[in-house]
Order: structure tokens, then sequence, then C-alpha cells
């Protein structure tokens, strides 16, 4: 299991608000290369987003199941990563300061990623995961400046 801890200069709650766009997905997330779709439930538990994994031309879609939606302290996920398998991610937030902790873990829960050496495969999700919090962090202060913004043009 694959464990990347980052601390973040914003918030839980807008960390909670990257995470509820499914748009925004393959901005944060490593190796997701487009959103295709996602139902209109989402973040809800059972709720899937359609994305696609990989570099044109050599691109498979795949979709991820929400499992947990706890805002803002965690979310889980189920992850389809054809053709190594599934992956379970989740996602623990907490408040430090004015800004927060998010831990991620990850492993693989079926397939044949379940079949590489676990240092190995641990280091791999750890390089791309340390990259992938960067991301989210980048997206949650950009949300967070966006709505500022309009916060500041409606009260003029």
């Amino acid at each position: 299991m694959s464990v990347t801890v980052r601390e973040l200069d914003c918030t839980p709650e807008q960390v909670f608000v990257a995470l509820a766009d499914p748009w925004v997905y393959p901005t944060w997330v490593v190796g997701a290369s487009r959103l295709r779709a996602a139902e209109p439930s989402y973040p809800r538990p059972g709720s899937k987003l359609h994305h696609s994994i990989g570099v044109w031309p050599f691109v498979l879609d795949d979709e991820t199941v929400v499992e947990t939606w706890d805002p803002p302290r965690r979310m889980a996920l189920e992850a389809k990563t054809r053709p190594v398998g599934k992956e379970r991610v989740i996602i623990d937030v907490k408040p430090r300061g004015t800004g927060c902790v998010v831990r991620m873990e990850e492993y693989p829960v079926s397939g044949p990623a379940r079949l590489i050496p676990k240092p190995l495969a641990d280091l791999m999700l750890h390089i791309r995961n340390v990259e992938t919090l960067r991301r989210l962090e980048h997206v949650a202060r950009g949300r967070a400046a966006e709505q500022a913004r309009g916060e500041q043009a409606n009260s003029e």
C-alpha cells in the first residue's frame, strides 16, 4: 500500500470543492488524459466517472466509482485502470493551521498489478501521487481564487 502525505496551502473545504468537480479530475490525477462523462449524481457513493488513461494514441477508456464521500474529511474511490486491474484510493484531509494535510493511500485490489512486488508498486505509486497531490493543491487554490474574485465582483 502506497501512502503519500502532503501539506496543502488551502482548506479542507477548498480541497473538497476540487474533488467534487468531475471535470477537473484529469487535471489533478496523473495518468488520466480526459474525462468522457460524469454521472449527474457525482460525487455521491456509487456514482461513476468515465475517463481515459494514457497518451494518445495509446488511450484506454476506464471508469472510477465513488465508494465514500464525506466532505471535508474523506473520499474513497475504486479506479479501474486497464490492463492492470483495479485500485482503491483513499483521500483523507485534516485541517492544519490555515491549510490542511492530505493523506492519499492507494493499493491494487485486483488484476495483474497485485503481482508487482509490493516495494516496487509502492514506490511507483508514491512517485505518481506526490505529483497528484501537488496538482490537487493547485486546482483547489485556483478554485478558491476564482470563487473569491466572483464574490468580490458581486459585492461591487
